[in-house]
């Protein structure tokens, strides 16, 4: 009783729904709420990716909700600088302890800069993917495509539902 009482509380604190258990094999909680976060001020893409687009530089990297379902982070693949990339095509992969994902640009554009960081600290990615995980500067081609890209509200509703499918 003191433990279900101490969960319930806990449960509350986090802003967490309680529910009773109908059956003893469903669990006593039911989270309702991804605990991913996702920034004001960016851009989603479909594919997981965000895009923080300051004056003629947009900056990629992959969103929180995307590293927290990889796993650890343990080699990032990525492009050259001066090397063109296309909306919706592949410009490198993220290895993870779970598998290999392929990462989408979310816009065109010229690589600018490259996180150099990644290459021995492959795990910045999963500590701050906002921050220090970011992947590649970008000098838009087309920054009409920022348009066709989800903000905060979009991609934590996108995010519930998707993880509600699986």
């Amino acid at each position: 009783m003191a433990l279900r009482m101490w969960a319930s509380s806990t449960a509350n604190a986090l802003k967490l729904s309680s529910s009773a258990s109908k059956s003893h094999l469903l669990p006593a909680f039911s989270i309702s709420r991804c605990f991913s976060s996702v920034l004001e001020g960016l851009k989603y893409a479909n594919s997981h990716e965000w895009v923080k687009h300051e004056g003629s530089v947009a900056t990629i990297g992959i969103s929180d909700h995307a590293q927290d379902h990889l796993g650890e982070v343990v080699f990032v693949e990525l492009p050259e600088e001066k090397t063109s990339v296309t909306k919706e095509k592949n410009f490198g992969a993220v290895e993870s302890v779970k598998a290999t994902s392929e990462i989408i640009s979310p816009i065109s554009g010229e690589v600018i800069e490259v996180n150099t960081k990644l290459a021995d600290s492959p795990g910045l990615i999963n500590s701050s993917p906002y921050e220090d995980g970011w992947m590649i500067k970008v000098k838009p081609s087309n920054p009409a495509e920022l348009e066709s890209l989800m903000g905060p509200t979009e991609y934590t509703k996108f995010c519930e539902e998707e993880d509600a499918a699986h």
